[in-house]
């Protein structure tokens, strides 16, 4: 693609003879005994035009010397006035911007993809469009690009709710753009506990969406992300706070059973529960877990240990 632009390219014409330079032809009134070259007839007392060194009558002129308009296609007769551009002819009121029709004449222009166009024009051409208006942006306007695309500040709008997203904080979606607060509404997961769109971060427990902030132990509120905890009843509590205050004691040596570690197995007989570890004969100390026991006078037994007692 090319661009011109015209100033000394362009060559106007006028077709009366001037005496302060050399012009492509002459018209004047003819004073003396001459004939039309073409046609014939005499010129003498008649209105004429000496082109190439021949006379011709305006007629003549007209059908055989004239340029044709560019646009209008007319022959540019000798008395209008022609605008000369790389070897194509144009009327003076003929020669606009092919886009907004603002003559050209006596200003300066641009020739793009053989049409020809005022600056202002041009500018319009070569500016991006606009994806919302598609009309161009211009120098000074205010814009947003996003991936090679871009807005008008005003145009760039939220799928939506419509209203301006400007150069404020959006979520893609697709082809679609979304505001802070109609994405939350549409797309976001809301945290089961408080019920607010989790925007960013977030944790997910039995397919059920937290801010991290809200997953935190029942009973001394530490943030549990990231952390071991045990969850009880749809309640979820930390390590140290579930020995505390709600793990059972082990009756064979009375500390927690948490389920963590050594010992994550339990036995359980007769509501009292012990470490796999701790569950041994009273008298022996073989362990009994998995094995038959004897429970006598709230202690436990092996079956040899009983007999004797």
């Amino acid at each position: 693609m090319t661009f011109y632009v015209a100033s000394l390219a362009l060559e106007l014409i006028w077709m009366l003879s001037s005496p302060t330079g050399p012009s492509r032809y002459k018209v004047g009134t003819m004073a003396e005994k001459f004939d039309c070259h073409y046609c014939r007839d005499p010129l003498q007392g008649k209105k004429y035009v000496e082109k190439d060194g021949h006379h011709c009558c305006l007629k003549c002129f007209d059908k055989f010397c004239a340029n044709t308009c560019v646009e209008c296609r007319k022959p540019i007769g000798a008395d209008s006035k022609e605008v000369h551009y790389k070897n194509r002819y144009w009327h003076d009121t003929c020669f606009h911007c092919a886009k907004c029709l603002h003559p050209l004449a006596n200003e300066t222009f641009v020739s793009k993809d053989n049409k020809i166009l005022c600056n202002k024009c041009t500018t319009r051409e070569d500016s991006p469009k606009c994806k919302g208006c598609f009309k161009p942006i211009v120098a000074g306007d205010q814009n947003v690009e996003y991936k090679k695309t871009v807005w008008h500040k005003d145009c760039f709008t939220c799928s939506n709710c419509k209203q301006v997203i400007g150069t404020g904080s959006f979520f893609p979606k697709g082809e679609d753009f979304y505001c802070v607060t109609c994405h939350e509404a549409k797309f976001a997961k809301h945290c089961v506990k408080c019920n607010k769109a989790i925007t960013s971060g977030g944790i997910t427990y039995q397919d059920q969406p937290w801010h991290a902030e809200c997953f935190v132990c029942v009973t001394c509120s530490k943030k549990l992300a990231g952390q071991r905890f045990t969850a009880v009843e749809d309640q979820y509590y930390c390590v140290d706070c579930y020995k505390n205050f709600v793990a059972k004691k082990c009756a064979g040596c009375k500390n927690p059973i948490t389920g963590f570690g050594k010992g994550s197995s339990v036995v359980a007989y007769e509501g009292q529960s012990w470490h796999d570890y701790c569950f041994h004969c009273k008298k022996c100390s073989m362990n009994l877990a998995n094995k038959r026991f004897v429970f006598h006078q709230e202690q436990v037994y092996c079956p040899d240990c009983a007999k004797k007692l």
